[in-house]
C-alpha cells in the first residue's frame, strides 16, 4: 500500500486517469481508519447505522465529498480494490438516477492499495 497526498479539484483528475475498472474509493476519517486497521476490519462510520460502507467510482468522488463531507478535516481517500474486498458490494440508486457502489460488511484491509490524504478546499 502507498501513500501519498491528493487535493481535491487539482488532482481528482489524475486519480481518475489512474483507476483501473476494479477500483472503488471511499472517503475516511484518520481516526476512523485507524480503529479499523487497529480491530482488523473497517466499519466506517455507516455500516452499524445503514448496513452498508458508502463508496463511489472516480467520477463520483467530487460530488460525494461535497455532500457528505464539507467543513470536515483530516480525511483520507482509500483506493480499493473491489475484487479483494471480502464482503459484499452492490451497486445501487442512491434516489438520483446514478449507481454508488455499497460495501455490506466489514472492508478488509488487504483490498485497500492506496490511502492519500484527502483535503477539502
Amino acid at each position: 500500500m502507498t501513500s501519498a497526498p491528493v487535493v481535491r479539484r487539482r488532482s481528482i483528475k489524475s486519480v481518475m486517469a489512474y483507476n483501473k475498472h476494479n477500483m472503488i474509493f471511499h472517503i475516511a476519517t484518520k481516526k476512523d481508519y485507524d480503529l479499523g486497521k487497529g480491530m482488523g476490519g473497517y466499519r466506517g462510520d455507516t455500516l452499524d447505522s445503514q448496513g452498508f460502507i458508502h463508496c463511489s467510482t472516480a467520477d463520483q468522488i467530487d460530488e460525494v465529498a461535497e455532500y457528505l463531507f464539507r467543513g470536515k478535516k483530516d480525511l483520507l481517500l482509500l483506493e480499493i480494490d473491489e475484487t479483494k474486498v471480502k464482503s459484499e458490494i452492490k451497486y445501487e440508486d442512491a434516489g438520483n438516477g446514478k449507481l454508488y457502489p455499497h460495501i455490506y460488511g466489514p472492508l478488509n484491509i488487504d483490498a485497500v492499495v492506496n490511502v492519500r490524504d484527502f483535503y477539502l478546499e
